[in-house]
């Protein structure tokens, strides 16, 4: 059996995060406290994956992408504002995984079938999957790791994220207009309307999607909606379309990868390791420490990948705001290289397979455009509405 590279480094990765534990460089009490920590965190990322590939099997999404294509009307540019908004939808609520994994191939064979190019489409998932993951806890990893030191529940979160979420969203988008004006603004023929192949498969699963959304922008764990929503629709499929159940439904790759680096970065912590980098360097006070500290995040997260960047940096940030221009840098940052975040690899194994070529010298170089402009708006903008 063959094992590809990156099983291979996630392999590494988790022996060395047990050897951490089996040899006490992480202490018993740090491995039992992040623990408590991390368990709730992955538990949503497993449910809200199976969520998301579950809904796509009952076409939710393809459903979805034809009424855009008829509500555009014929006119790119409303098409695609209708496709920011489904990307900026799907990574607010489902996480930035669901808008790479599942939205980009939706959107990418949408705009083919259309005759309309494909690469604003795709850059757009990858850009808002990144860029609008700041907006509630449920939307990033790294937003579910800050949430409790934040404040008590995601009003607390949002008070803070709005504003630098909408410069998330906006930067980017008038860029690749910009960009590519000459794709948005043309025009396309309208596709004929399908039907799902199972009705009843779909309906449901809408409905369980619509009750979801609105639980995870207001409860506190956000784990428990999501685990019922997910059980709710494996109930549905075992009835409906058992075939459908897999184990492959589980991100078991992505979970591990995710806890051998907590495991590691924590013991690095543990062994003092990390000291230099984490003196406080934000008080929240300060709009030069917050620049600097989203700043950080984003190299980092350019350099390494942004959840380590985020682990490696937290303690730095020595209070809600400053936690919130972390997050800035290492969600909205992450726009360079291919391995900045791994919705972003996840995105390019899609695009790929869809037969979209994207020339990663200019991805990097128009993601440094993007990345700059907007951490730089999305940290101002937070330094007004903190006050």
């Amino acid at each position: 059996m063959r094992i590809s590279a990156g099983t291979g480094v996630v392999a590494g990765l988790v022996a060395a995060a047990l050897l951490c534990v089996i040899t006490g460089l992480l202490p018993r009490a740090d491995a039992g406290a992040l623990g408590e920590r991390i368990a709730p965190v992955l538990g949503f990322v497993i449910a809200i994956t199976v969520v998301a590939e579950l809904a796509r099997d009952a076409a939710v999404f393809d459903v979805v992408s034809q009424r855009l294509a008829r509500w555009g009307r014929g006119r790119v540019v409303v098409l695609w504002m209708l496709v920011v908004v489904l990307a900026v939808v799907s990574t607010v609520f489902l996480s930035l995984d669901t808008t790479a994994v599942i939205v980009t191939p939706v959107v990418v064979v949408l705009a083919q079938s259309v005759g309309v190019s494909p690469i604003p489409f795709a850059l757009a998932t990858v850009w808002l999957a990144n860029t609008a993951s700041l907006a509630l806890p449920v939307s990033n990893l790294t937003n579910l790791l800050a949430a409790p030191a934040i404040g008590d529940g995601p009003t607390a979160f949002l008070a803070l994220s709005w504003a630098p979420t909408l410069a998330g969203i906006l930067v980017p988008v008038a860029i690749l207009t910009l960009l590519h004006r000459r794709t948005v603004f043309g025009t396309y023929k309208t596709p004929v309307p399908r039907r799902p192949a199972d009705p009843t498969l779909f309906w449901s699963a809408t409905g369980i999607l619509l009750v979801l959304m609105p639980l995870l922008a207001l409860t506190h764990d956000v784990w428990i909606p999501a685990t019922g929503a997910a059980l709710a629709l494996v109930v549905l499929f075992a009835v409906r379309r058992r075939r459908a159940l897999r184990l492959s439904l589980v991100p078991w790759q992505a979970v591990a990868l995710a806890a051998a680096l907590f495991v590691l970065v924590e013991a690095a912590h543990a062994q003092g390791l990390l000291d230099f980098l984490t003196a406080p360097t934000a008080s929240g006070d300060s709009p030069g420490d917050l620049f600097r500290l989203a700043a950080l995040g984003a190299a980092g997260a350019n350099a390494i990948n942004n959840l380590p960047a985020y682990l490696v940096l937290e303690p730095a940030a020595g209070d809600p705001v400053a936690l919130m221009a972390l997050l800035i840098g290492v969600n909205l940052g992450p726009l360079i290289t291919p391995w900045a975040s791994l919705a972003t690899l996840l995105w390019h194994h899609r695009i790929v397979a869809l037969g979209v070529t994207i020339r990663w010298s200019r991805f990097m170089l128009w993601g440094a455009v993007a990345a700059v402009s907007t951490v730089c708006t999305a940290v101002l903008v937070l330094v007004l509405v903190s006050g």
